[in-house]
C-alpha cells in the first residue's frame, strides 16, 4: 500500500508514514550537493578558528536493544558553541554572497579574509535578514557578527525568551512576531526588499528564490561529510539507512543529495521524518503525484524547528526522487527519543538531544520496538545487519523545555 496510518494507542496520536511512489523527475538539483561543492563548504568552514569536527556516537548496545547491526548519532550540539548545526547553512551563504559581489571564488575568502579590513572596506556592509524558531536564526547572526555584517531575525509565535536572548546576545535585531513561520520569511523578504543592501538568507525555496538556499544546503553538506569520514573510522562502508528530520526540507534534501551523490550505486535508504502538525512533504508523499502540498496554522509543536508547512523547491525535487518513506511524527515520540537519547544504556554515550534533534531516533525506537509499526520494520529491512545513521541536529537549545521533557516527564 502506498502510505498505512496506524490508529491512536492509549490515547496517543500514532505515527504515520508514507512510502515514495511519486514519479521521477530528470533530477536536476542533485548537482547542487556534488561533493565537489561540498568539500569547498568543508573548506570554509575549516578555516574558522572555532571549527572542529562534532562527535559520531556510536551506540553499540543501543543497537542491540532495538535488534539492529549498528546506530550511530551524529551530535551538533558541539558545532561552534551555539548547540545546533544550522550555522554551516548561514555562514556559507554569506561566503558565497560576498565571494559573487566581489568576482571572487568562495575558495578566496577562508575566514581570515571575509573578516580582514582590506575585505570590510572593498564589500561593506549588508543586513542579513532571516526568519527562524532559534538555530538558524542565532547562526545567522553569529556569522555576521564574525564576519562583520548586521543581521535582521524575526521569530514566529510561540518562540521562547530563551531562543530570543541567544540571539540578542550575538548582536542581531530580533523580535518574536504574533505570525507563524512561513508569514515570518515573507516579512523578512519584504523588508530585506526595502532595504540597502538587503539579503535574505533562508533555507527555505521559492520560484526566484534558489541560489541562496542551495548554497545553504551546501554548507549542511559538510555534517553530512564530516559524518561519512567518521564512519569510515569506525570500520562502517556506508550506511544501510539514513534517519533525517525536515521542516521546510532543505537539511533532508542536503543530506539525501550527499548519501545519493557518494554512493550512487547503493545508496542508503533514507526515511525523512516531520512533526505531525507541520509535516508538508509526508502529505506530498501521500499525494502521490510530486506536487507540493502546505500546511498552515500555528503549528504547535514541541519540535519548533521542524515547525514548517511550506517546502524548499529544490530540495523536494531531490527528496521525491530518492527517499524511500516520509513520516510524520507527534510530539511524544520526539519526546521518547530526548529520554532514551539522554539515559543510555550502560557503556553508551550519552547524547543531549532536544525535541527537533531526537525526533528521527524516536522514530526508530518506536519502529524496532512497536508491533504497531511492524509493517514499516518490515518494509524498510530494518534488522540486525543494519547501520543506521541518525542527526542530532540541535542540543538542549531551550534549557528549560528540555528539563521539563527529560527530567519531569511533562510533555512540553
Amino acid at each position: 500500500m502506498d502510505f498505512y496510518i496506524m490508529q491512536e494507542v492509549f490515547n496517543m496520536k500514532a505515527i504515520e508514514w508514507a512510502y515514495n511512489t511519486m514519479p521521477k523527475t530528470d533530477d536536476k538539483q542533485l548537482p547542487v550537493m556534488a561533493l565537489e561543492e561540498v568539500k569547498k563548504a568543508r573548506a570554509f568552514h575549516e578555516s574558522f578558528p572555532q571549527y572542529t569536527t562534532t562527535p559520531l556516537a556510536k551506540l553499540d548496545r543501543m543497537a542491540s536493544y532495538l535488534g539492529l547491526g549498528q546506530v550511530y548519532v551524529k551530535d551538533e550540539s558541539y558545532r561552534f558553541g551555539l548547540n545546533a548545526f544550522k550555522v554551516l547553512g548561514g555562514s556559507f551563504a554569506m561566503a558565497r554572497y560576498i565571494a559573487k559581489e566581489t568576482g571572487r571564488d568562495v575558495s578566496e575568502l577562508p575566514y581570515s579574509v571575509l573578516t580582514s579590513d582590506a575585505l570590510r572596506e572593498e564589500f561593506g556592509q549588508a543586513t542579513f535578514f532571516t526568519a527562524t524558531d532559534g538555530n538558524h536564526g542565532r547562526g545567522v547572526a553569529w556569522a555576521a557578527n564574525k564576519l562583520r555584517q548586521k543581521a535582521v531575525v524575526h521569530m514566529p509565535k510561540g518562540t521562547t525568551q530563551t531562543r530570543l536572548l541567544n540571539i540578542q546576545k550575538e548582536g542581531a535585531q530580533v523580535d518574536i512576531t504574533d505570525m507563524n513561520y512561513d508569514d515570518c520569511v515573507r516579512l523578512a523578504a519584504k523588508e530585506a526588499a526595502e532595504t540597502p543592501r538587503g539579503v535574505v538568507v533562508q533555507d527555505t525555496a521559492w520560484d526566484g528564490y534558489e541560489e541562496i538556499p542551495a548554497w545553504i544546503m551546501q554548507g549542511y553538506g559538510t555534517m553530512a561529510m564530516e559524518a561519512d569520514e567518521q564512519l569510515a573510522a569506525y570500520g562502517c562502508d556506508r550506511p544501510t539507512h539514513v534517519f533525517i528530520q525536515a521542516g521546510v526540507g532543505s537539511l533532508a534534501g542536503a543530506v539525501q543529495g550527499y548519501f545519493a551523490n557518494r554512493f550512487p550505486e547503493n545508496p542508503p535508504k533514507v526515511v525523512v521524518v516531520e512533526a505531525d502538525l507541520a509535516a508538508c512533504l509526508y502529505k506530498g508523499a501521500k499525494v502521490g503525484d510530486g506536487s507540493i502540498q502546505i500546511v498552515d496554522g500555528d503549528m504547535q509543536t514541541i519540535m519548533a524547528g521542524l515547525a514548517c508547512g511550506e517546502p524548499n523547491t529544490i530540495s523536494w525535487d531531490i527528496l521525491k526522487n530518492h527517499v524511500d518513506t516520509f513520516v510524520s511524527a507527534p510530539d511524544w515520540v520526539a519526546a521518547k527519543g530526548m529520554r532514551m537519547l539522554s539515559a543510555p544504556i550502560k557503556g553508551d554515550p550519552q547524547v543531549v538531544s532536544g525535541e527537533s534533534g531526537a525526533a528521527p531516533f524516536g522514530v526508530l525506537a518506536c519502529i524496532m520496538t512497536m508491533d504497531e509499526y511492524k509493517e514499516l520494520r518490515e518494509h524498510l529491512r530494518l534488522d540486525e545487519n543494519s547501520k543506521v545513521l541518525l542527526f542530532s541536529t540541535e542540543g538542549d537549545t531551550d534549557p528549560e523545555r528540555y528539563k521539563n521533557i527529560v527530567w519531569e516527564g511533562k510533555e512540553r
